[in-house]
């Protein structure tokens, strides 16, 4: 069963209600978010925004998927680059009655075959917070290697907070 698909709109009442749900257990590794992201009428601006970056090719918005099929959690790969470069950046949660089970190890790991495969890129970039080690493990199952730290890197939970920079470096 896949982990992943592409973000449907048809996903947005579940990805609010999930997004609500996990709203505290997200807060330490979110910026700060106003009350009115966590509305439809906020998601479905994010789904159409994030579905119109994939059809110009710089985005590929993902929903992480629980082994019964229903939503999980979100990966992206943003700000895909083509040219010499042919990079992308990759971030992901998933909800707190999904953690430990495997799901986004799973999930980075068809990332990474798609971002190879039929994207043809030849680099995959992820950071995390200094003290994520269940996301810095997550990486390392995938292959990422730690080449860096990025001090004050994203404004998270209202800080500018240190994060780790990874990569993974996809060979033909």
């Amino acid at each position: 069963m896949a982990a992943t698909r592409l973000l449907e709109l048809a996903d947005v009442e579940e990805l609010t209600d999930l997004l609500r749900q996990n709203r505290e257990f997200l807060r330490p590794w979110d910026p700060v978010r106003p009350d009115e992201f966590f509305t439809e009428a906020a998601q479905l601006d994010i789904a159409r925004a994030a579905l119109a970056a994939h059809d110009g090719g710089t985005m590929v918005p993902l929903v992480i998927l629980t082994r019964a099929g229903g939503l999980a959690g979100r990966l992206n790969l943003n700000g895909i680059v083509r040219g010499a470069l042919q990079s992308a950046a990759m971030g992901y949660w998933v909800a707190e009655a999904e953690n430990g089970a495997g799901l986004a190890t799973a999930a980075v790991a068809e990332a990474v075959d798609l971002a190879a495969g039929s994207l043809g890129l030849h680099r995959v970039q992820a950071e995390t917070l200094v003290h994520n080690t269940a996301s810095q493990r997550v990486l390392a199952k995938n292959g990422f290697s730690q080449f860096g730290v990025a001090p004050k890197y994203l404004k998270i939970a209202g800080e500018w907070q240190d994060h780790l920079m990874f990569q993974r470096i996809l060979e033909p």
